[in-house]
């Protein structure tokens, strides 16, 4: 196995042009702006370069995982002993063909949304507000409000770990349930995702964008970091409301905080550290099987070591 030193080297020998950032700070990469650093942050330029990456990653047998902007990733205070692969504006393209829209992992959903409203197509409005990428969002099914991914994903572009094969992936294939899909367990990069919209009116639209976000604003604490809402809805319950029933609104660990706002919320209200996040977390967790014998698991996705 190669060390990340030789890897990067041997990466930058073969003229690569994508950027790469050893013992990156991920609170400079992540919403909850908390957490240790990555061995290596690599960021390709291209699908080739990240095929080349990968097919490295491989062939070295060294341990890394893909993101997109950050938002539903904490990465503990140990750091990451491997490679982050980040993806950004290379694979951000958003294009329209029709009723179909085709965009990049690293697009916005914002972004998204904003496009499809300008060609006047509806489906997509729920995920105006959420600050992630499509990657993610088709990744783990993201959702807001009135909609899901899975409702809207027509197939998903993927690159295979190894780097060396793309498939298409039907919605059916994406195996879509709450907040999972299969790409959790194959490993494979979403490179891009076609969406299937509908012909609406773009006014319309834009009024319930604006809606659905001033909800947002009006019931979440946009003030601070965090990754959104911190956990999965255990079924048959609301996590925020089995919170707040315990009592638990405001409790704060360290610089970690459970939202005054709204309690399925975990906000860094400045200096937190992971290690205060992930206490708090099993705090709630276990407070609230305590008082409703209901066990609630974490959205974020929590990697690296421990200090």
């Amino acid at each position: 196995m190669k060390t990340i030193n030789e890897f990067t080297n041997e990466l930058k020998g073969i003229g690569l042009h994508s950027t790469f950032i050893k013992n990156a700070d991920m609170r400079e990469f992540t919403s909850f702006k908390a957490g240790g650093t990555a061995d290596l942050l690599a960021i390709p330029s291209s699908e080739e370069e990240l095929k080349t990456m990968m097919q490295l990653l491989t062939q070295h047998k060294l341990p890394f995982i893909v993101m997109g902007k950050g938002t539903n990733l904490l990465i503990q205070d140990g750091g990451y002993r491997g490679v982050i692969i980040r993806l950004e504006e290379a694979f951000s393209d958003i294009k329209v063909e029709g009723t179909t829209l085709t965009a990049g992992a690293g697009a916005a959903l914002s972004a998204v949304a904003r496009v499809a409203m300008e060609h006047s197509l509806t489906g997509v409005e729920f995920a105006s507000g959420i600050p992630g990428s499509l990657g993610g969002g088709v990744f783990m099914n993201a959702g807001a409000y009135d909609g899901e991914m899975k409702n809207v994903v027509q197939d998903v572009l993927v690159l295979n770990h190894d780097g060396m094969e793309t498939r298409l992936v039907s919605n059916e294939r994406m195996q879509y349930g709450y907040r999972h899909s299969s790409l959790m367990s194959t490993q494979e990069i979403v490179l891009a995702a076609t969406l299937s919209l509908a012909k609406g009116d773009s006014t319309d639209i834009a009024a319930k964008m604006k809606d659905l976000n001033d909800q947002r604003n009006l019931k979440q604490p946009m003030e601070w970091p965090s990754a959104g809402s911190f956990f999965k809805r255990p079924e048959g319950y609301f996590a925020g409301k089995l919170i707040t029933d315990s009592g638990l609104k405001g409790l704060t660990i360290g610089g970690a905080q459970v939202s005054p706002k709204h309690s399925g919320f975990i906000v860094n209200l400045g200096d937190a550290t992971a290690s205060d996040i992930i206490a708090l977390m099993h705090v709630v967790q276990a407070s609230v099987l305590d008082q409703f014998g209901v066990i609630i698991e974490p959205e974020v996705r929590i990697i690296g070591e421990e200090i």
